[in-house]
């Protein structure tokens, strides 16, 4: 991989309280304790997918990229855990010349993993490498739930556009995230310039149904926006009545009209009604844009409509009903002393219930059938078996605290419409059922 930025990061503040107080506490008890120190590995995971998904979908390793390089504590972070009495003395002086150090592996952005898969693992020693958690699983946990959703919408389109439209349903950074994770999950254009200008995502948009009403009359209103925009422009048809304003909106912009948007009633009818209305006026390269509520499940229901691009917004940014993907991070081998020639111990979490995990430093691979098709989720801490030596998935991402694996977005957007067609097919089933392959542990 080259070293190209994934886009402006633009006044990126530090990080470093994106954390949960536990993690400076665990600092400071680990400081006086001595074992702070002791050489560590710790996993990012997720026991299993969320409910009905066949695969998940990795996105945010840009972005934990930049929290790791921006996690340090300035002299205002400082003094607000000094005079909060968060930690002490020792553990503040600790923090204030607090870089990682340490080294990164990860699955790239856009791949697929499932129950098990270590998507990140973060080395170096406990203290570094713990007070990472929090802004780690906070990236991962919504991004890749976004793009599982990106995904599976994706596939219900069937390679009709899709537009990012959520913006004004969630909060204004996740918001930007969340457009980012659509792009890689298949998404072809977001609505949010903040996130076109970070991340070079292409941006659509044209009017509400605002525009129309502040006008006298729907033909005023279309008049003013192919007089502004161009004939190419997309004309929202529903404000009134839908017939009437297709006919008004030809009858202004001509048969060079771009698109028309439908943003409510029964879309699949009215959709095709839309289509011959148009193809009888002879604008026959006219595009139907619908939007209104849509879900993967809707998309794939106007599958026989004459539709040409969808816009989606509640849904997607809430992840379709899944905001989470429930990763984890978790301690999975350490070294017995600060002796850095101690070789590292596989340590695991053994309570009682599902909350369990494999210890040890992980490998991944896939393994493929005769057919080039994915058929398991090779997991192992010991030799990587020679059959699977070129089926690896993690990728060195940090070293020695250097980010060294930087990425434009477009990258990931095609690893993962790689890695989508390299599952079984029953993977673009929107049905329930259980992950698409299993998770195999040597």
């Amino acid at each position: 991989m080259n070293s190209a930025d994934l886009g402006r990061r633009v006044g990126v503040p530090s990080t470093a309280l994106f954390t949960d107080q536990y993690e400076l506490t665990m600092v400071q008890a680990a400081l006086k304790a001595g074992t702070a120190d002791r050489r560590s590995v710790f996993e990012a995971f997720t026991r299993r997918l969320p409910e009905g998904r066949r695969y998940g979908v990795v996105a945010g390793i840009g972005r934990v990229l930049d929290a790791v390089e921006n996690f340090h504590f300035d002299d205002e972070m400082l003094t607000f855990l000094r005079e909060q009495n968060v930690v002490d003395g020792p553990t503040l002086a600790w923090l204030a010349d607090y870089r990682f150090s340490g080294d990164i592996w990860g699955y790239l952005e856009g791949e697929v993993y499932f129950p098990g898969s270590p998507i990140l693992r973060v080395e170096g020693s406990f203290a570094e490498c713990v007070l990472l958690e929090t802004v780690i699983l906070s990236i991962l946990n919504h991004d890749s739930a976004i793009a599982a959703a990106a995904s599976r919408m994706s596939a219900a389109a069937g390679g009709r556009g899709l537009i990012e439209m959520g913006a004004r349903r969630t909060h204004e950074l996740s918001a930007v995230a969340s457009a980012r994770a659509a792009y890689i999950g298949g998404f072809d254009t977001t609505s949010d310039l903040a996130a076109g200008f970070r991340y070079n995502i292409p941006t659509v948009g044209t009017s509400a149904h605002a525009f129309t009403l502040l006008h006298d009359t729907e033909r005023d209103a279309f008049r003013a926006q192919v007089d502004s925009l161009g004939r190419g422009t997309t004309l929202l048809v529903d404000t009134y009545d839908v017939a009437e304003a297709v006919r008004t909106a030809v009858e202004v912009a001509g048969t060079e009209l771009g698109a028309v948007r439908i943003d409510s009633g029964d879309l699949l009818l009215v959709a095709h009604r839309v289509r011959q209305q148009l193809d009888e006026l002879g604008a026959t390269g006219t595009k139907i844009v619908v939007t209104s509520d849509l879900d993967e499940y809707a998309i794939a229901s106007l599958a026989a409509a004459p539709v040409d691009a969808y816009g989606v917004g509640t849904q997607l940014v809430t992840g379709s009903g899944h905001p989470t993907c429930s990763m984890v991070y978790k301690l999975v081998a350490r070294a017995p002393s600060t002796d850095p020639a101690e070789p590292l111990r596989p340590v695991a979490k053994k309570s009682l219930g599902a909350k369990t995990s494999v210890g040890g430093r992980k490998w991944a691979a896939r393994r493929l059938d005769e057919n080039g098709v994915a058929e398991a989720e090779v997991i192992g801490t010991g030799p990587v078996p020679a059959e699977l030596a070129d089926r690896q998935l993690l990728a060195e991402l940090v070293r020695g605290g250097e980010v060294i694996a930087r990425e434009p977005l477009d990258a990931a957007r095609e690893r993962h419409i790689a890695a989508r067609s390299g599952l079984p097919m029953s993977a673009m089933q929107l049905s329930r059922g259980e992950p698409v392959i299993p998770t195999e542990y040597m």
